[in-house]
C-alpha cells in the first residue's frame, strides 16, 4: 500500500502533484491510502512517491478541462473518500478520456454531487456571512462568524476581499480564520462562536429596514428553510425577526382568505379584503419601478365579476389618473367588449404589472416592456386578486400577462382562440392587448385584427356559460 499525504483538506494542488507521482508509477487506486496531516497510517504502507520527482520516463496524463473543474470542486468536500474517488476517476480516464462526459456512470455521477454540494455551500457563505463593527487599536474592524459544511473558507477568501476591499474584516469559523487588512489576506487558527462579536449599533437599523421591506404572504416556510436552513440563523440578525413576521403574515393572509370565501356578502367581506388589498398595493416596493411612476394603478371593477381581464402595465394616462384601461388602448379595448357583448359589470380589469415602466423622451414618457423580474415582482398581487374574485374566466390581454398568469412564456400565435388552465385550475383565455391594435400600419389590418379581438372576447364570454 502507499499512502498519499495532504498538508490541509483543501490542497488541489498537492492532491495533484501526488496523483501525478502515482499514476507515473502505476499504482491502482485500491493501493492508495490518502489522508490528510499527521493521520493514523496502514502499518504496512509505505510512503507515497514525493511530490516532484521526476516523470520522465512516464507518458504524461492529459485530463481535459471539465475533469479539472471538477476535481477542484469536490476536492472541498468533507467526504473523507473525495480524494479515492478522483484518483479512480483519474486512473479510468488513462482508457476512457471522455469518462468525465458520462454523467450516468456512478463515479461521475458521485463527483458531481459532492461538487454542486460544495458550489452550494459557496454560495450560502456568501449570502449568510453578516460583518458586525469593532473597534481595535487600528480603527474599525468588521468580523463575521460562519460554519461551513465543507472545506471552502479558502476558495471562498478572493470573494470577500474584492467585494469588500477597502475594508479591514475577518472571518471566523471552526476550521481556520481569514483576515484582511486592506492590503493583505492572512489565515488564523480555528475560532469559536464566543470569538466573535454579538451585535453592533447598526443591526437595528437593518432589523427595522428588513422588517418594512419584507413581504411575507408569499413565504414558503419549507422552501425558505431548504435554502436558508436554521444552522444560519444566529449569524444574521433579520433572522431573528423571520418567525414573527411569518406568524403575522400568516393571521393576515387567512383572515383574507377567510373573508374571500365568504362570498354570500358580496360588498361585504370581499369587497373589504379587496380594498385592504388594494391599500397594501398602494404602498408597494416590491421593485424599482415604484421609484419613478406617479402612483400603483390597481384593479377595478366588481369583486363579483364573472370575467377578469389582465393588461401588461398602466400606461402614462393610467398613470396619472390612477385608473386601469383609460387611455387609447382603453378607449379600443372599451368598443371591443361593447362589440363582443360584455358589459363592464361583468369585468374586472387589472395589469400584470401595477406601476408605468417607461423612458423619458423629452417631456414625453414611453412604454418600456417590463422584464421577466418586475412581471415576478408583481404577481402576488394577481394571485390576491385571482384568489378574491374566483373569476369564472380570466382573459389575459397580451404576451406579459400571459407570462403572470401562467407563470411561463406563452406564445400568443399558438394559444389564442382556445381555452387554456391556469394553474389553479381556473379556465383562461389568450389574446392580443389592445395597444397591439394601435401599432398596426393601416386601417384595413387595424380593422380586420379588431374583428379577430372581438371574436377572441366573443369565446372567451361564452365560455361562462
Amino acid at each position: 500500500m502507499r499512502v498519499a499525504t495532504l498538508s490541509a483538506p483543501d490542497d488541489m494542488d498537492a492532491w495533484r502533484e501526488a496523483a501525478r507521482a502515482l499514476i507515473a508509477a502505476d499504482v491502482p487506486p485500491d493501493r492508495v491510502v490518502w489522508q490528510v496531516g499527521a493521520a493514523a497510517e496502514d502499518l504496512f504502507a509505505t510512503a507515497a512517491t514525493p511530490a516532484g520527482t521526476p516523470l520522465a520516463a512516464a507518458s504524461p496524463l492529459r485530463v481535459s478541462r471539465a475533469f479539472i473543474a471538477l476535481a477542484g470542486d469536490a476536492i472541498l468536500h468533507h467526504d473523507p473518500e473525495r480524494f479515492a474517488l478522483l484518483y479512480t476517476l483519474l486512473w479510468r480516464l488513462r482508457d476512457m478520456p471522455r469518462l468525465v462526459e458520462d454523467h450516468a456512470d456512478p463515479l461521475v455521477r458521485r463527483l458531481e454531487g459532492l461538487a454542486k454540494a460544495v458550489r452550494r455551500d459557496i454560495h450560502k457563505m456568501r449570502a449568510f456571512v453578516r460583518f458586525r463593527s469593532v473597534t481595535d487599536d487600528d480603527g474599525d474592524r468588521y468580523v463575521a462568524w460562519f460554519e461551513p459544511e465543507h472545506h471552502i473558507v479558502r476558495a471562498n477568501a478572493a470573494f470577500f476581499v474584492n467585494r469588500f476591499a477597502s475594508m479591514r474584516w475577518s472571518i471566523l469559523t471552526p476550521e481556520v480564520s481569514i483576515h484582511w487588512d486592506g492590503a493583505r489576506l492572512s489565515e488564523g487558527p480555528p475560532a469559536i462562536r464566543g470569538d466573535a462579536p454579538e451585535g453592533d449599533p447598526v443591526e437595528e437599523v437593518w432589523k427595522t429596514y428588513y422588517a418594512s421591506i419584507f413581504n411575507p404572504a408569499r413565504v414558503k416556510v419549507n422552501a425558505m428553510l431548504k435554502e436558508m436552513p436554521r444552522k444560519y440563523w444566529k449569524n444574521m440578525p433579520e433572522t431573528a425577526l423571520v418567525p414573527q413576521l411569518l406568524a403575522s403574515a400568516q393571521a393576515r393572509e387567512s383572515g383574507m382568505i377567510e373573508r374571500a370565501r365568504d362570498r354570500t356578502e358580496i360588498g361585504g367581506n370581499a369587497e373589504l379584503a379587496w380594498e385592504a388589498l388594494r391599500d397594501e398595493a398602494a404602498a408597494c416596493t416590491r421593485c424599482h419601478l415604484h421609484k419613478h411612476a406617479t402612483q400603483t394603478v390597481f384593479g377595478e371593477g366588481p369583486v363579483s365579476a364573472p370575467m377578469m381581464f389582465v393588461g401588461e402595465q398602466p400606461g402614462d394616462q393610467e398613470d396619472l389618473a390612477g385608473h386601469p384601461f383609460v387611455g387609447p388602448a382603453g378607449q379600443v379595448f372599451n368598443r371591443a367588449l361593447a362589440a363582443a357583448g360584455i358589459t363592464r359589470e361583468q369585468t374586472y380589469v387589472t395589469n400584470a404589472v401595477k406601476h408605468f415602466k417607461f423612458e423619458p423622451r423629452g417631456k414625453r414618457r414611453i412604454h418600456a416592456k417590463p422584464d421577466a423580474g418586475e412581471i415576478e415582482a408583481c404577481r402576488w398581487w394577481i394571485e390576491q386578486e385571482q384568489m378574491l374574485l374566483r373569476p369564472k374566466v380570466t382573459v389575459a390581454l397580451g404576451a406579459t400577462a400571459a407570462r403572470s398568469l401562467f407563470g411561463k412564456v406563452m406564445t400568443i400565435g399558438r394559444e389564442r382562440g382556445r381555452e387554456q388552465r391556469l394553474p389553479d385550475g381556473g379556465a383562461a383565455w389568450i389574446t392580443v392587448h389592445p395597444s397591439y391594435l394601435l401599432r398596426l400600419p393601416d386601417e384595413a389590418a387595424r380593422t380586420a385584427e379588431f374583428a379577430r379581438f372581438v371574436e377572441d372576447l366573443k369565446l372567451a364570454h361564452a365560455a361562462l356559460s
